[in-house]
């Protein structure tokens, strides 16, 4: 559940997904689950001379198993939050 409350703070967020099949994708966090399911809106491919059939798409569903990591700015990250968060995960298990 930590990974899913620091992802709801980045909802409206510009990010960048890399999926397990090495495509690379842009856009803004539109919402996620508690499977991190992620939509973007506003997505773009990042290399789209390898995937010129990718940019014709403006928002897109992205699985939680597919997805290898998120690159979000440091900027969005509220650390305090989410050292207070890792806290409170430790010390009730």
């Amino acid at each position: 559940m930590l990974f899913y409350s620091f992802f709801k703070t980045l909802i409206g967020k510009d990010v960048a997904v890399e999926l397990k099949n090495d495509i690379a994708l842009a856009g803004r966090l539109h919402s996620v689950d508690q499977y991190l399911n992620i939509k973007l809106l506003d997505a773009t491919v990042i290399d789209t001379a390898r995937y010129p059939q990718l940019t014709a798409m403006k928002s897109i569903f992205i699985r939680g198993s597919v997805v290898r990591y998120i690159q979000i700015s440091k900027d969005d990250v509220d650390v305090d939050l989410l050292q207070d968060a890792a806290r409170k995960s430790a010390s009730s298990s």
